[in-house]
Parts: C-alpha cells; structure tokens; sequence
C-alpha cells in the first residue's frame, strides 16, 4: 500500500475517512453531514461504530468513532484506522484519505503513525496455497494522511511492512520454511536492502558443534532438517553507546519432541519459530530506517521432533556456556535454543540483550493476549521496554525475577533442569533459567506464547501478529537518540 500525506484535503478524493470523538470538532467541510447524521443516529462516537455517508458531491465518508475524546490513545487510532480500512475495502475503495481529528491528546506525528500502522497491518492477508486463485474483493491501494507528518508516515510504514512480513513467515507451512530456508530468507533481507552496514551469516550444524552448542543440537537431533544459526551484525558509522543483541527462537515446528504435544491444534505450531520472525523483521526496519545503531540479531533455527534419534527426558547436555542441564521435558526446548543463542551473541561482543520466544503455555494463563511477559535482570532495561510497549499497543508485563525461584530449576545431577517438575511459575522459571545465559550483560525477554498468535485486535485479527516487532524498533529508535 502506497502511503503518503497531505496538507488539505483534495477537490475530488476517492473516499474520506473521518474519525469522530466525544465533542471534538470534525473537519468543516463535513460538519454538516456528521451532523446530520448523528441526528439520525447513523453515526455515533462510541469507539468502533462505523457509518458510511455521502455528501452532497458524491463523496463517500466513512465515520468511525473513538470514544471519548480526552480518552483517546495511538493504540486507540490504530485500531480506529484497521476498522475503517475493514470497511472502506467492503465498499470498493481505491484511495483513503484519512483526516486527522482535532483536539485529541495524541501529537500528530504519533497520530499519523498510529493511523498508517493500523491501516497497514489490517491490509496484510497470508496468500494461502490453493490450486485456483480465489476471488478476492479489490483493496485499497493508497493512504494519505491529510494533515499527517510526513516522516512520521514514512517510518510506520516501514515498521507496519516489517511486521508484514514477519506475519507470512509465521504463516508459511513448516514443510516449506525449514531451518535452513528461514537462514535464506535472512540472508535475502541484506540482498533486498543493500545497506552497506548490514551482513548476514548462516552457519549449519557443523559450525554449531565446533561451537559446543550442546543445546541447541540436541533439540535439533530428532529431525532430519538441518538446524540454522543466523548472525546478522547492523554497524551504523553514527552509532553510539553499547552493542545490542536481539536473540530470536525459531522452532520451526514444535512437536514437543518426545513428550509429544496433544494433538489438537498441533498444526498451528508451525509458529513457533514467531521470536526469529521479529527479531529479524526488527533487524529489516532498522536497517530500511538507517537507524545509528550498534546491533547483532542472532537467531536459531530447529524442528523438535520425536524420532529414534531425538533427545529424551533424562538426558544430560552441556551447553556453549558450559552448563550441564538435565531434560525433564523436551518440549521445553525454546529456552535450549535460546541458551545458546545468548552465548553466542556475548561472543559478538553484545552488553545488552533482549531474547524473544514463543516460551510457555504458563503465560498464556496468566497474561491471556492481552501482555506479553518480561523478565530482566536491569530496572533499566526493563523500563525502557514497557514504555515501549505502551507507546506501540504491544504491551508487557514485567515478572519477578527472584532468588527462590533458581530453587526450582535445581537438578540433582546436573547444574539445571530444563523445566521445573512442579507446575509453579512456569514463565517466571524458564525466565530464571534463560538469566543463567545472559552473563554480565543487561538482558530482557519477552515471552510473547499469548500474543504473537491469534491477538484478536482489529489489525490483528486472527493468525499471526508478530508481536513485539514495534515495541522493539520503539526501543532501539529510543536507544540511538540516547
């Protein structure tokens, strides 16, 4: 979708989009109209009604309501913006022109993102593998944002087209994105961009046991698909301040190994590889923003499958940092790969990290889609990644990370279990348990298990969200300004 902003609004546009709040005034040339309409009760300011009006030009109005208007969010716009896209596409337009509202708490660049973010995002569909091409409804081709800031357009258009494609990797059947396809996909993000400070690398199996990545192998040795470590470094001339690392799992299938998952559902955990998906999407908008940033994006790439060969509850494996870590559960293998993902971004020389992963169920219970979980060891780091997420509308919840906890992931014969044996605080010990891989460095995790699929907001609907991509170029934007 082509995106742009305008300073007034043109002679003739195709269809307007007008977002009504409360009593804040609506752009004089429609006044009367919504007027008028609310009068019939056509349109009204409750947050999501929709209402499609004509003025006496012929010119189509979409109206959608906010709320009221002191109340007002970006993430309140951007799910505004997904709905009346939803409804503009229903009518068959060509071009939006999304006027701004007036005296609503939210800055005009940060509504202008919010607008083009939510249209964006609501405008991706997955182009699904049928033998005929299905008959789809004509969509929309160009947003303008009338009195939008032009920057501010440009950028959430980049993020919203990040986290698109994101979305489709989440989406590709595990047959045809394997590991190793993932790594040239990776490898295709410097091809496309060409940016002269980004280099991409993908090792095999082979560099991963010359590395003694005991972890990350043994979720791997159950499938007959090569694993894929993916390293990218992104070395901006302007940067400043330390090296940043955002680790990604990428499961790209998850049986649960031999502690089998059941089966229903099973198929949709083709997207369990969402944590590589944003992290390399996030790598994607950084770099098409020419962000002065210092950054390595270190992903792993495996199925955990349960043949004769696959690792079994009660083995014992040593890791790349050197810890022994006894299998009580092999479908607790996110935090396997991850482990040795985090000991791989340090070798790069990283001081901060930020680990992404579909982890546990455990979060799913307690944060449902509304928050993805954090874990830190920095007060810092983790309060720069909440606001983020309250800037972006991917928001997270920071669990505790105390000392009692390491009590349930102590192993008799080994120096951790890989899951705790009683069902407590499943997301706070697999947090513990990844911390033992952070070293120094100041290291955050999302755990996004309840968020990255099926969020269930009007730009998300249903299937893959990528969640956390914005909240992580959020923060790394934040970072290089610093």
């Amino acid at each position: 979708m082509k995106v742009s902003t305008l300073a007034e609004l043109p002679t003739e546009p195709d269809t307007v989009i007008l977002a009504v709040a409360g009593d804040a005034a609506v752009d004089e040339r429609f006044a009367r109209l919504v007027d008028a309409a609310k009068e019939r009760r056509e349109v009204r300011t409750k947050a999501g009604h929709l209402a499609t009006l004509h003025d006496a030009d012929g010119t189509r109005v979409v109206v959608v309501g906010l709320g009221e208007a002191e109340k007002v969010t970006a993430e309140a716009l951007r799910v505004a913006a997904a709905q009346a896209y939803a409804r503009a596409t229903e009518v068959g337009a060509e071009t939006l022109h999304w006027v701004l509202p007036n005296d609503l708490p939210v800055e005009t660049a940060v509504a202008t993102g919010a607008i083009v973010e939510g249209t964006v995002l609501r405008s991706w569909s997955y182009d699904a593998k049928r033998k005929g091409d299905a008959p789809k409804d004509p969509k929309p081709e160009a947003l303008v944002i009338v009195g939008g800031d032009e920057a501010a357009a440009g950028a959430a258009a980049v993020v919203a087209n990040a986290v698109n494609w994101a979305r489709v990797q989440q989406h590709e059947p595990p047959n045809v994105l394997t590991p190793t396809e993932l790594g040239r996909r990776a490898l295709a993000i410097a091809e496309d961009l060409s940016s002269p400070h980004l280099d991409v690398q993908v090792e095999g199996e082979a560099f991963m046991r010359e590395q003694g990545m005991g972890a990350l192998l043994a979720v791997s040795q159950g499938s007959d698909q090569e694993a894929a470590l993916i390293t990218a470094h992104y070395k901006h001339p302007d940067a400043k301040g330390p090296r940043i690392a955002l680790v990604g799992k990428a499961v790209t299938f998850d049986t649960g190994g031999i502690s089998i998952k059941p089966g229903a559902r099973m198929h949709e955990m083709k997207y369990d590889m969402t944590g590589g998906a944003v992290v390399l999407g996030a790598l994607r908008a950084v770099a098409e923003l020419d962000l002065p940033l210092d950054l390595v994006v270190v992903v792993g790439a495996t199925e955990n499958m349960p043949d004769a060969g696959a690792y079994k509850p009660g083995d014992i494996i040593t890791s790349a940092e050197g810890l022994t870590i006894e299998i009580t559960n092999t479908d607790a293998e996110g935090r396997l790969v991850l482990a040795d993902c985090l000991w791989h971004a340090r070798q790069q020389g990283a001081e901060v990290l930020v680990d992404v992963a579909t982890l546990t169920g455990a979060v799913v219970v307690a944060l449902g889609s509304t928050h993805a979980g954090l874990v830190a060891n920095d007060d810092v780091l983790a309060g720069e990644l909440l606001i983020s997420g309250d800037r972006t509308g991917e928001l997270a919840w920071r669990l505790p990370l105390h000392a009692e906890y390491a009590k349930l992931m102590n192993s008799p014969d080994a120096d951790l279990v890989n899951g705790s044996l009683e069902r407590k605080a499943g997301s706070i010990t697999a947090g513990y348990f990844l911390s033992r891989f952070a070293g120094d460095a100041a290291w955050g995790h999302l755990d996004i298990a309840g968020t990255g699929w099926g969020l269930g907001r009007a730009y998300a609907a249903r299937g893959g969200s990528a969640y956390g991509l914005r909240l992580l170029v959020d923060w790394l934007e934040g970072r290089s300004k610093a």
